[in-house]
């Protein structure tokens, strides 16, 4: 069969995204030939692009996608044809039609959940099941600061952390995200435009500061994390949406008070089959429960990938973004 498929050759703006049409063998050992109904849109998409994390090229787009399985190698045993399957990477080339990847990236999706769910969910609901369950310890009545809350991950990691009874103060670009961070759980929802976010979080806890800082945002928001988190609290420096974090004086934590700082990755939390089906079917069943809810903020087509880049990158989407082939 012909799949459409996107890559790079060089990295850049979203003006460097191409397509080309592919012809798919049938899968050998190990593979399986998936058809995707769905495919999720992910910053980290942008980063690769942009070249701020490296790969080699000319490389594929995007790591998360959900669909159904349309043929399988001859010693794969976990799935047949028919199958709804999705997968959150670590290889590149979602963005695209069809494919042909290795059967143990992919995991069989629960009936109660949607492909676009699926799709917008992988990525971005492991992301706030490493960082929530097993990046850090909170208690339930503890505080929390998360930033771009009304983000695809920020919407997950305050619903995830009211389940577990964490209050949460959340941060938005706008007023017009306001409703959906206090929707999602939000007990408090400041603006990052303000110049007090920092004394704010810290009136919000009694002047104690906040457990645990999830700061997807990077450079623009860091001081108000450092300025927000209580003594021997956490910093959970998890995106580069403003730009990388540099230049880190370590005394500035024990100043702020002795404080934890780490710049954690998906893939080493999710460094085993074990820890990948474990982080996976914990998401399923916060899904399936109704305690994560990940509506899909809007949806474009899959061509039209260089556009929902520029939409992503400019702060024009809200919740989850999917590409639809």
């Amino acid at each position: 069969m012909k799949a459409l498929q996107a890559y790079f050759a060089q990295t850049g703006g979203p003006e460097v995204i191409r397509w080309h049409e592919v012809d798919l063998h049938e899968p050998g050992p190990g593979e399986i030939r998936v058809v995707h109904e769905a495919v999720g849109l992910n910053f980290i998409d942008t980063y690769y692009r942009s070249g701020l994390y490296p790969c080699p090229l000319p490389s594929g787009l995007g790591s998360e996608a959900a669909g159904v399985v349309e043929a399988v190698g001859p010693d794969v045993a976990a799935f047949k044809p028919g199958d709804r399957v999705a997968t959150f990477g670590p290889a590149l080339g979602a963005y695209a039609t069809a494919r042909i990847t290795p059967a143990s990236v992919w995991f069989r999706i629960p009936d109660g959940i949607s492909a676009q769910t699926a799709a917008a969910a992988m990525l971005k609901g492991c992301t706030a099941e490493f960082l929530v369950e097993r990046a850090v310890a909170l208690k339930a009545g503890e505080w929390a600061l998360v930033h771009a809350a009304a983000g695809g991950v920020g919407q997950i990691l305050v619903q995830w952390l009211k389940a577990l009874g964490v209050h949460v103060v959340a941060v938005v670009g706008s007023e017009g995200k306001v409703a959906m961070a206090k929707e999602a759980g939000a007990e408090v929802v400041l603006l990052s435009s303000a110049s007090d976010v920092a004394a704010q979080v810290r009136e919000i806890t009694g002047g104690a500061g906040v457990t645990a800082s999830f700061d997807g945002v990077g450079a623009a928001s860091w001081p108000v994390s450092l300025a927000s988190v209580r003594p021997r609290g956490t910093i959970l420096s998890f995106g580069n949406a403003s730009g990388p974090v540099t230049g880190v004086a370590l005394g500035s934590l024990a100043s702020a008070g002795s404080l934890y700082v780490t710049r954690p990755r998906l893939w080493d939390y999710y460094a085993t089959p074990a820890e990948s089906a474990a982080g996976v079917a914990r998401l399923f069943e916060m899904l399936e429960s109704g305690a994560v809810k990940v509506p899909v903020g809007q949806s474009f087509a899959l061509t039209d990938a260089a556009e929902a880049h520029r939409a992503l990158e400019g702060r024009q989407t809200v919740g989850a973004s999917v590409l639809v082939p």
